[in-house]
């Protein structure tokens, strides 16, 4: 005899099952510096548009004064700076979906220091999760607001960083687990911090006393033995135990710095980078062009005078003039530049070489490994003409992509590095600093003119559309829920099909 199912189970089943078909799909947060794990990566399903402008299937539009950190959404809000004058930053947050403003808060940041135009005083990238918004300020260090009223939640005091350059401040936070991670690689303070997402306590910090200026964000990797924390710097790929900061292997494979930020997919690392010698750099800058008399040598006079008025703090001079001179007769020269510029435990950097300036690599490193990995877990490392000094790269269905000024974009092989496809130039040459985002089959890449060209992200890399967005672009847009947020220079505009 056959079992009969009662009338209310079947009630109940047929209830779920119209529940489920009428559930919203997962949101995919966009919850840092390019998205999920820093990739570029959009981890939705959701259909993105392929034409757009400021005026054309966009949702909505807010103004929010000069800035070029990137936006990031997390549980249906979104939240960028902006500079409200010269001396005030702000941060916004919005609805994703209608772009109302939820919220905005404000910080007297001082009078600002030099910085190089492309930047920005509103120029890091906030992070945020369901509860908190984490932003880093200069002149304030860490902060955590309430995500849903920016309330203050706590507040983390860090060394106010020092650039001799003046690239400035472009650090930002990552998330990770219970975690806040940051890495403050200026000129004098280079650390990596762990924070407790929760209080803003210092969970355990790395000196990076080894490394100079550097503008990567941490990536984790997932091995077989657990997940790593890896930072690129200068001269070396670290990979740190999350647990306590342990330095756990290092490759000795990158340049003076680095200013991309790594991918990691399925354990391994892929780094597109391009460098100068710090010493080509200073004697391109202070001994060349700024008053220097173009003899190859360097003096604390020509190096403040390259600076301005800000004095350049006398530990820094020790850091570098003083352990370089060797002679001690007041210049640097030849091998002396390495020497004041590349700390003795560190000498993977580029070297000072007058005639050949700059470096450029794509390389792939596997993690897992245990100590100095560069013989064992590079899994290739060749050198290219078409990298970019700022432009990340894009890895997805086993290529590399990447741009770099001009428009000029080249693809890898993930397994060898070898060239998939050689250059070729989108309809949109000029500079670009925003690194390139997929979503929905698609890659987005946006230059600083304001025009972003959407790509099908097959062999064919097929053009599909070029959209002017009216404005300059620096910082790197956000995909969520079937929409592409953009920061334009003084904007944020939420463009997605109707």
């Amino acid at each position: 005899m056959k079992s009969s199912v009662p009338c209310y189970a079947l009630w109940i089943v047929s209830v779920s099952l119209i529940l489920q078909s009428a559930a919203p799909l997962q949101a995919d947060d966009w919850p840092q510096f390019r998205g999920p794990n820093c990739s570029g990566i959009s981890t939705g399903s959701y259909p993105l548009p392929v034409e757009f402008s400021d005026t054309e299937n966009m949702r909505w539009t807010a103004k929010l004064g000069d800035g070029v950190g990137s936006p990031v959404v997390a549980a249906g809000r979104v939240f960028v700076t902006g500079m409200l004058d010269e001396e005030t930053t702000a941060l916004f947050a919005f609805d994703a979906d209608s772009g109302k403003q939820l919220w905005m808060r404000k910080w007297d940041t001082g009078k600002p220091l030099e910085i190089h135009e492309t930047n920005s005083h509103a120029s890091t990238t906030p992070a945020a999760d369901e509860q908190r918004v984490y932003l880093y300020l200069a002149t304030h260090g860490l902060l955590a607001l309430n995500a849903e009223n920016g309330e203050d939640d706590w507040h983390k005091e860090m060394p106010r960083p020092f650039f001799v350059f003046k690239w400035g401040p472009a650090m930002s936070p990552v998330l990770y687990k219970n975690m806040v991670l940051f890495v403050q690689d200026d000129d004098l303070y280079p650390s990596l911090y762990a924070l407790d997402k929760t209080n803003g306590n210092v969970l355990w910090k790395d000196d990076r006393h080894d490394m100079a200026v550097n503008y990567s964000h941490p990536v984790i990797c997932k091995t077989d033995s657990g997940d790593e924390i890896v930072v690129g710097g200068t001269g070396l790929l670290i990979g740190y135990d999350p647990k306590n900061g342990d330095r756990l292997w290092r490759a000795k494979v990158l340049l003076r710095n680095i200013k991309t930020t790594p991918v990691s997919h399925d354990g391994v690392v892929y780094v597109s980078l391009q460098s100068r010698g710090i010493a080509n750099q200073w004697l391109a800058t202070a001994d060349q062009d700024k008053g220097g008399n173009n003899d190859g040598k360097l003096t604390k006079e020509e190096m403040q005078a390259f600076v301005g008025e800000t004095p350049i703090p006398e530990s820094f001079f020790q850091k570098t003039f003083d352990r370089g001179d060797a002679n001690k007769d007041g210049f640097l020269e030849g091998a002396e530049l390495d020497a004041a510029f590349l700390h003795p435990d560190n000498y993977a950097g580029a070297r000072f070489d007058a005639e050949n300036p700059a470096d450029e690599y794509v390389m792939a490193v596997r993690g897992g490994g245990r100590g100095d990995v560069t013989d064992t877990h590079v899994i290739w490392r060749h050198k290219t003409k078409h990298t970019d000094h700022i432009v990340s790269p894009l890895v997805s269905a086993g290529r590399m992509f990447l741009v770099k000024k001009g428009g000029i974009t080249t693809v890898f092989e993930t397994g060898n590095g070898e060239s998939f496809r050689g250059p070729k130039r989108l309809p949109n040459s000029g500079d670009y600093f925003a690194s390139p985002v997929y979503g929905d089959g698609k890659i987005y890449a946006a230059g600083a003119n304001g025009n972003i060209v959407v790509l099908k992200d097959d062999p064919t890399y097929e053009v599909l559309s070029k959209n002017d967005m009216g404005e300059t672009i620096v910082g790197t847009p956000a995909i969520a829920e079937g929409r592409l947020y953009v920061r334009t220079r003084t904007k944020l505009i939420c463009v997605g099909q109707q």
